[in-house]
Parts: structure tokens; C-alpha cells; sequence
């Protein structure tokens, strides 16, 4: 069914936006539950009632490399109106850090006293379901992991074992992974396709990377019949792949190689990964993809945190998402953050387009 007017898509992004809100809202709750287990009030209230996040991190006793994730829990935490942040005067890099303030939420928080304006009892007893839950997968445990490096992440040290490492050992995780990608990919697809198709023309081949059992791949293929579809996945995911499909599969790891193409499509795929990770992949795909002369370029579909800061519910559901993916070891980034690893892995130039709701498209040329 096509999209019949932009008043429909802009709809059913919207709704997206307070699914996802809905969806992901426990996360504000496990934000709040690790705040109290790190005494994070306290260390505030303990700097005269505003600190930077190297104070707070000295003052809770965290490793160092933890510092990032802080960030990001303070982030949800802001965003909530749990503490109150004030950005750096200035945003060159002199060194200049964001100071986090207590609000009149978080000074109920801290245990300065016994008096009636401490409610952090209460609040840690409604909390007690999310700790050391799958909800939370030890997330306090992880910030308090004594590490040099930011070490495994709060699922692996939950399950000792990744959740890709789980998907291919275990069916039933494996098909729920696969089944919510084929969705999202229907609910994405159609959108691009029929709003933003001129990224893929002046191509002739396309590999989409991770693209599970194709739903993404096929969309495309069916879109634009002359453009030769692959998909690289790992043989456990290619093994459930479709048959007579429009699409070949070519089981692979995109860590090791990606086949040549014109371009490489990624939806969805490096937020799942740390910067280095990210960085490994799109060194990849700069092997991959043809000259730019020849249209070559890496299509990508993820958030870009704040890109429409004027949106405060889109803004704190990317954040809370933020937290959330923190647990298997991925991050949501914003502008600068996927900047740096553009950069680093030799893009100079990208483009963003933020016409996915949650979700933008970036194009980068080689």
C-alpha cells in the first residue's frame, strides 16, 4: 500500500515515536535505579550541589572508562528532569566540561539527613524489581566492574556470552531477532523507497550488510529490478534466509570482508557496535564500494540523537533507546559521534536526512 499523502507518513512515524516511547520507558526507571545504587545525588550534593562528570565520577568511586556510559545515563537523566545540565560556554575543546545540578526531583534523592525530605527509601523499594533484572542486566554492577578498558558489556556480564553468540546457539532468539528486523524493515522501507528512492539511483549493485533474511534487500530489489541485491550475513542468520528470492545471500562476517558494490546499505547495523567496531566495518565497506565517479557510496539508517532538538518526546525516546542498546555494547550517536568515526574511517564528506522519525538516513561518499 503506498504512502497516499505526507499528513499519513508523518503519522505513522509519530506513532512509531510514542511506541517506542511507551516501549523503551522502563529504561527512565532503570536510569533512576542505577542513579540511587551509584549515589550519583550525593556526589552532586557533595560538590556544592553542581559537579562535572569527572567530579561525579571521582565521587562515586567508578573506573574512568566508565566515564562515557555515565554520560549517557546522565543524558536519560537530564532528559527526565531528574538533574538539570548546563553545556559548556563554549563548544571548542578547551577542556570545558557540562555541570550537572541537582533539581528539586533529585534532592529528594540524597541522604543528607533522615529528615521527611528524603524519599529515596520509597523510591528504591518500587525500584527493587529492576535491579539485577534482565530489564536492567546488572547495569549497576557493570559501572561498578573494576576495569582499565570498558571491558564486556552489562548483557555479557549478565550471560556471559553476547546476544549475537546467544542468536546462534539458540533458535527461538535467533527467529525473535530476525522476525523484529523483517518489521522493522516493512514499516522503514516503504518510506524510503517512496520518499527518498533517489539514493538509490545511478547504482547497479547494492550489498546490504547484516540484512538479516532480506526484508530490507527484496524491498529494494523489487523497487528497482534492474539493481543486483545481495545480503551478507552470518551462516546462521543466511541459513533461514527464503528461497526464490529476488536477492542472493553470501554468508560472511562483515568484521572480515564485504563483496564489491557500488554501494553498501547498512539499516540499523552500527549502532550495535562500539566506535572501533564501527570504525572496522566501514573500513570494510570503503574496500567494497565503487569510486564515487562510479555512484559509490554507504547508505545508512540509524538515529542521529538531537538532530531535531526542537522534539522533545523524539529526544528522549532516542536517549532512553540510548540506554538501552548501552546493554549489549551499542551506542545511539549524535552528530559528532558518528563525525568522528566517519572521519576516522576516511569519509570526509555525509549527508543527513532526517525523514525517518526516529531514525535518519546518512549517505557517505568515499
Amino acid at each position: 500500500m503506498a504512502l497516499s499523502d505526507a499528513s499519513n507518513k508523518e503519522d505513522l512515524l509519530q506513532g512509531q515515536v510514542e511506541l517506542w516511547n511507551q516501549t523503551f520507558s522502563f529504561m527512565k526507571s532503570v536510569a533512576l535505579g542505577v542513579a540511587l545504587d551509584l549515589r550519583i545525588a550525593d556526589a552532586i550534593l557533595h560538590q556544592g550541589g553542581a559537579a562535572t562528570l569527572s567530579q561525579i565520577l571521582a565521587e562515586i568511586g567508578i573506573s574512568q572508562c566508565k566515564l562515557p556510559g555515565l554520560r549517557r545515563l546522565m543524558r536519560v537523566l537530564t532528559v527526565a528532569g531528574t538533574f538539570a545540565i548546563q553545556p559548556p560556554e563554549s563548544s571548542s575543546s578547551d577542556g570545558q566540561e557540562a555541570i550537572y545540578k541537582l533539581t528539586s526531583a533529585s534532592r529528594l534523592l540524597t541522604s543528607n539527613g533522615e529528615g521527611p525530605a528524603n524519599l529515596s527509601p520509597m523510591v528504591n523499594h518500587v525500584l527493587q524489581s529492576f535491579r539485577d533484572s534482565v530489564l536492567s542486566m546488572g547495569l549497576t554492577a557493570w559501572f561498578r566492574h573494576d576495569d582499565d578498558q570498558p571491558g564486556p558489556g552489562p548483557f555479557v556480564l549478565f550471560f556471559g556470552e553476547t546476544m549475537w553468540e546467544m542468536a546462534e546457539r539458540d533458535q527461538a532468539v535467533n527467529a525473535s531477532v530476525n522476525d523484529a528486523m523483517v518489521a522493522e524493515s516493512r514499516f522503514l522501507m516503504r518510506m524510503v523507497l517512496e520518499e527518498c528512492s533517489e539514493i538509490f539511483h545511478g547504482i547497479d549493485s547494492l550489498v546490504d550488510v547484516g540484512g538479516g533474511v532480506g526484508g530490507a534487500a527484496s524491498a529494494i530489489a523489487s523497487a528497482f529490478p534492474s539493481l543486483k541485491c545481495s545480503v551478507l550475513d552470518l551462516p546462521h542468520v543466511v541459513a533461514k534466509a527464503p528461497s526464490g528470492s529476488n536477492v542472493q545471500f553470501v554468508a560472511g562476517d562483515m568484521f572480515e570482508s564485504i563483496p564489491p558494490a557500488n554501494a553498501v546499505f547498512l539499516k540499523c547495523i552500527l549502532h550495535d557496535w562500539n566506535d572501533d567496531e564501527c570504525i572496522k566495518i566501514l573500513n570494510n565497506c570503503k574496500q567494497a564500494i565503487a569510486s564515487r565517479d562510479a555512484g559509490g557510496k554507504v547508505i545508512i539508517i540509524d538515529i542521529v540523537v538531537g538532530y531535531k532538538p526542537s522534539d522533545v518526546k523524539l529526544l528522549e525516546t532516542q536517549v532512553i533507546c540510548d540506554l538501552d542498546i548501552m546493554k549489549i555494547g551499542g551506542i545511539e550517536r549524535d552528530e559528532q559521534e558518528w563525525k568522528k568515526i566517519f572521519h576516522e574511517a576516511g569519509f570526509k564528506d555525509y549527508t543527513i536526512m532526517p525523514v525517518l522519525g526516529l531514525r535518519s538516513i546518512i549517505v557517505l561518499n568515499p
